[in-house]
């Protein structure tokens, strides 16, 4: 059965001269939720501005590889038209207008064609998930709770009816309750909406709760992945990634050598 989401040999440049993914490889069967694992600067973000046709902003381009989704190759695409094509992007920064007031703020994403039962459909299915946003739709977004946030950014996005919904860095600045309810919602889209979702986190303890499998990245190459159950158990990840390693938490930055005779794949 074909992927979802397929990226074969991914390889991005920015500004014509700066290689920041190389040879990225991955599949996203739907129905999961798959985590993309790694520090800061690893290339999680620029993977999924791979995927959703924003690297264009940033003066990079996928320079070799491919991305699919169903089937269809589209690295390299405008945003617009991935996003027609069923993918929604929850980016890590400007994640909402805040001049504008949530209510607001969810009318932006919809596409022209909708119509307004369409457009009033997919607000409902908005608030259900998020009922706090109903009660602060005519609030300015600049003036909404950093999880308030997080929470529109999220419910815009599903504006957009997807069937993939990237979302960059859930848990970045956010307390830990907030964070166990945002996870909490998004199982329930994944199994209510079948949605699919790709989550990049810097938390691997966030995200390898609720994805089935992950990936893990360092210096734009993956080099681990395997089901949530088998990387949570991996020493590697259990050292520099949740800090359960014996004596005080180390970046594998530190380490000369990082474990790479015990890479595996499941």
């Amino acid at each position: 059965m074909t992927a979802l989401l397929a990226i074969d040999k991914l390889e991005v440049v920015y500004h014509r001269a700066i290689t920041a993914v190389q040879g990225v490889s991955l599949n996203v069967e739907r129905g999961q939720i798959v985590a993309l694992l790694g520090t800061n600067g690893a290339g999680k973000t620029t993977t999924l501005r791979a995927i959703s046709g924003f690297l264009g902003l940033d003066d990079a381009r996928a320079t070799e590889g491919a991305v699919r989704f169903k089937g269809e190759r589209i690295e390299n695409m405008s945003p617009h038209h991935v996003t027609r094509r069923g993918i929604a992007l929850v980016p890590e920064r400007e994640k909402v207008f805040a001049n504008l007031t949530v209510a607001e703020n969810l009318a932006v994403p919809i596409m022209r064609r909708t119509s307004v039962a369409d457009r009033r459909r997919l607000e409902e299915t908005v608030f259900r998930f998020f009922p706090r946003l109903a009660d602060l739709r005519g609030r300015l977004a600049g003036l909404l709770s950093g999880g308030e946030r997080q929470m529109l950014a999220l419910g815009g996005a599903l504006m957009c009816g997807p069937e993939l919904l990237l979302i960059d860095e859930l848990s970045l600045g956010l307390a830990p309750i907030v964070v166990e309810e945002l996870i909490g919602r998004l199982a329930a889209i994944r199994q209510e909406l079948d949605i699919t979702i790709l989550l990049v986190e810097q938390s691997a303890a966030v995200a390898l709760a609720i994805a089935d499998h992950g990936y893990v990245m360092e210096n734009g190459r993956i080099v681990l992945d395997g089901n949530a159950e088998r990387l949570r158990g991996h020493g590697d990840i259990q050292e520099f990634y949740l800090g359960q390693g014996a004596g005080a938490r180390k970046s594998y930055r530190d380490v000369k050598q990082y474990r790479r005779s015990r890479r595996w794949y499941g």
